[in-house]
């Protein structure tokens, strides 16, 4: 066993021991003990798996938010491309006022430097393998959403999850949101009745998403390692755009469901304590923004939730999204025969419900939910480049206290194994034109009845 590798299990030790104190759970060495230790041998020590736009933009910042008064310090970044490597210790050391270590790729950050924890934001379909690499080296680790874009990845990543012992949090920052708290315990309470339809949408006029023709014409190959990007996507000659402009192409990602259909559909599983679709039909297609990209500009996709053993319940999801026409915005509606429950206004209404005029002519009594707010709401950021809204910093805090804690966080990997059953679903639905069903026997998406690869 190496010198780094008694150091990090006598850290981890004094971690879990300290967590175990915080609990109030007796260890046979006084609190006062411990005290005398607290300090540098209490630092977390955080590595940062890709600077990309959204690390810079908000994961580091909202991180840095806490790491004070949480004992937390980022020691190390990983990236491939030179060029980002370098701006992400410049960047860090600039609002930290600390330098760190750079390393060419993963294995060289966790091969020699002693981590605790990490931080991944890399390409979509990067961030399971990414978290499965982690886990595998002993650290816990917050993880960007998409969880994953093939069910291969996605099962492979959860396995090494729940093979272990590690605090994992899935970006998925709607579940630090006061709001949805307040919406979920409203549902869980049994106050809403049973949800009857969802209507969700994610609209913006923007020609320029996910584009970096500046970068594009920067990069070159010899500054970054292209077969390591790859990982297990099939090989092809290096391309700029599929490196940096990825959310444009598929299997590098799936564009709109994985960006912004992750972040609403994980509200289903999450207020309906469904897993994932029994079905989706989906369609879509390139209308608009004809720039090379392979990645829908606009899309349809329709799912049918519901107990997985009785297709007697159950209800209905409609998710639009475009980048053509703004239009409508991004909202998310849940409706119930008594009202409305709308994350756009942070209101239950009694909007749609069964009045007494409808009510009586059946012999039936009117349903109509009482009017409220869902108190002390945060609206969720959801314009282009997000920075640091409230319900990044909270989540972020969540998986940094749940690191010190070793209790579940808000968004386990569990839920982002379910978002992106639903995701894949839907990419299955695009792609094929089938109807996309869950083979929940062996965990397979099945596109017109075939298992869905790519």
């Amino acid at each position: 066993m190496s010198k780094s590798d008694d150091n990090r299990i006598n850290r981890r030790e004094f971690l879990t021991k300290s967590a175990i104190l915080s609990a109030g759970i007796t260890t046979g060495i006084s609190a006062q003990s411990y005290g005398n230790i607290l300090g540098a041998n209490d630092k977390v020590r955080v590595g940062i798996v890709g600077f990309s736009n959204r690390a810079k933009g908000s994961l580091i910042p909202s991180f840095l938010d806490h790491s004070g008064e949480l004992n937390f310090e980022i020691v190390a970044v990983s990236d491939i491309w030179n060029k980002r490597r370098n701006e992400g210790a410049q960047f860090i050391k600039e609002q930290s006022g600390k330098g760190v270590a750079q390393a060419r790729n993963n294995e060289e950050l966790y091969e020699k430097h002693d981590l605790d924890a990490v931080i991944i934001s890399t390409a979509d379909f990067q961030h399971a393998l990414h978290c499965k690499q982690a886990v595998e080296a002993d650290c816990d680790a917050y993880v960007e959403k998409p969880f994953a874009e093939t069910m291969e990845d996605n099962r492979t990543a959860l396995k090494a999850v729940e093979q272990s012992d590690k605090i994992i949090q899935i970006g998925s920052q709607r579940r630090s949101g006061r709001n949805y708290h307040a919406a979920a315990d409203f549902i869980h309470a049994g106050k809403f009745g049973d949800i009857v339809n969802v209507e969700m949408t994610w609209n913006v006029n923007q020609p320029g998403r996910w584009r970096l023709p500046e970068l594009t014409k920067q990069i070159r190959e010899e500054d970054t390692d292209w077969q390591r990007y790859l990982m297990n996507r099939p090989y092809e000659p290096w391309d700029p755009r599929k490196y940096l402009e990825y959310r444009l192409f598929w299997p590098y990602s799936s564009g709109i469901p994985g960006q912004w259909m992750s972040h609403q559909i994980d509200t289903v599983h999450w207020f309906s304590g469904l897993p994932h679709p029994r079905s989706v039909s989906a369609n879509g297609g390139i209308y608009l923004w004809k720039d090379g990209r392979e990645n829908y500009d606009t899309m349809t996709a329709v799912f049918d939730y519901g107990p997985l053993d009785d297709k007697s319940e159950g209800f209905q999801v409609v998710y639009s999204s475009r980048f053509t026409n703004s239009a409508g915005g991004v909202k998310e509606i849940y409706y119930s025969n008594g009202g409305e429950l709308n994350l756009e206004t942070n209101k239950v209404t009694p909007n749609g419900g069964l009045t007494e005029h409808y009510a009586s002519a059946m012999g039936m009594e009117p349903n109509l939910l009482e009017q409220q707010s869902l108190s002390d709401a945060a609206e969720a950021a959801t314009s282009a480049n997000t920075g640091v809204d409230s319900m990044t910093s909270a989540h972020m805090r969540n998986w940094m206290e749940c690191v010190r804690s070793r209790k579940e966080p808000n968004a386990g990997v569990r839920a982002g194994y379910n978002h992106s059953i639903a995701n894949i679903m839907t990419t299955a639905a695009l792609r094929t034109g089938e109807y996309v069903a869950f083979d929940e026997e062996n965990q397979e998406v099945l596109a017109g009845g075939n298992v869905f690869k790519y």
